[in-house]
């Protein structure tokens, strides 16, 4: 399993949103989106299956062109999560479970479908949700579900944008996990966003950096997550420590509007007085 992006572009009439994405993210691996609000993360994965069409590049999911695939076709491969649901479901969770195998069984379950469906809710550990109406539960398990919809399509890539946003802190790591040990297990390619830099470090094989668009740094977590990315991305003074192994982050301040003018300030110094003896250099002897 495999996407690869190459040139990516993506935007509105009013401004870009994402430029000149590369990416190359091969499973088994998972990878996580990191970034400060409004820098094109779920725009990102909207344009990988589908739900947006890039205005620039090209997206291939296992060598197949993404803009010449029927999109029942592609959620055979790539599960989908989104960071919320607007819809209010007026059926049980195991029918709204059931709604992730429609690409594979249309709207005829079989008992294997069920058998899925419940394994996945076990898992999941929401199996007593299973006859509750999926429209009064509570924010949290509203998630987990849609996670278990997503799970249920069988997919080879699963694309997730912020699951564990309305989760306390214990099922925040405990769903991190899960997608960690799903990729393994059934060799998946699990691409997550999220806005948790220290679970995402503690957990990602690979880590994409975006701002104002583009990607700025993509690696393993001890590549990524460094105190001058820190700064530069988000604007806050940090101090990075290793803990069990994983790249933790530790925050100090905001940077001041002075520091971020000064270090622009010495930064375009630099530059003029490197083009400055550089022209000197040039420039014949009299």
């Amino acid at each position: 399993m495999r996407i690869k992006i190459d040139d990516l572009e993506f935007g509105y009439s009013s401004a870009p949103v994402l430029k000149d994405i590369v990416l190359d993210l091969e499973g088994p691996q998972f990878v996580t989106v990191i970034g400060p609000n409004g820098v094109g993360k779920s725009t990102l994965i909207h344009c990988m299956n589908k739900v947006l069409k890039p205005t620039g590049g090209t997206v291939l999911i296992n060598d197949q062109d993404v803009s010449e695939m029927k999109l029942k076709d592609i959620a055979k491969i790539v599960g989908y999560v989104p960071y919320t649901s607007s819809d209010a479901f007026p059926l049980s969770v195991v029918d709204t479970v059931l709604m992730g195998r429609s690409p594979h069984t249309g709207w005829k379950p079989k008992e294997a479908d069920l058998n899925i469906v419940f394994n996945i809710l076990k898992m999941l550990d929401i199996e007593d949700l299973a006859m509750r109406p999926f429209n009064e539960l509570s924010a949290g398990q509203h998630q987990k579900v849609m996670l278990a919809r997503g799970l249920a399509q069988d997919p080879q890539i699963l694309l997730l944008d912020e699951p564990t946003s309305n989760l306390d802190i214990r099922h925040q790591l405990e769903v991190t996990e899960i997608l960690k040990d799903l990729s393994r297990t059934r060799d998946l390619l699990v691409v997550m966003i999220s806005h948790d830099i220290n679970i995402s470090a503690k957990f990602s094989d690979k880590m994409i950096l975006l701002k104002d668009g583009t990607i700025f740094a993509t690696g393993t977590p001890d590549e990524v997550i460094t105190k001058e990315n820190i700064r530069e991305v988000y604007g806050v003074d940090s101090e990075i420590i290793e803990f069990e192994g994983h790249p933790h982050v530790i925050l100090r301040s905001p940077v001041r509007m002075e520091d971020k003018s000064r270090l622009n300030d010495a930064a375009h110094g630099q530059c003029h007085a490197h083009d400055t003896a550089d022209i000197a250099r040039r420039r014949p002897a009299s």
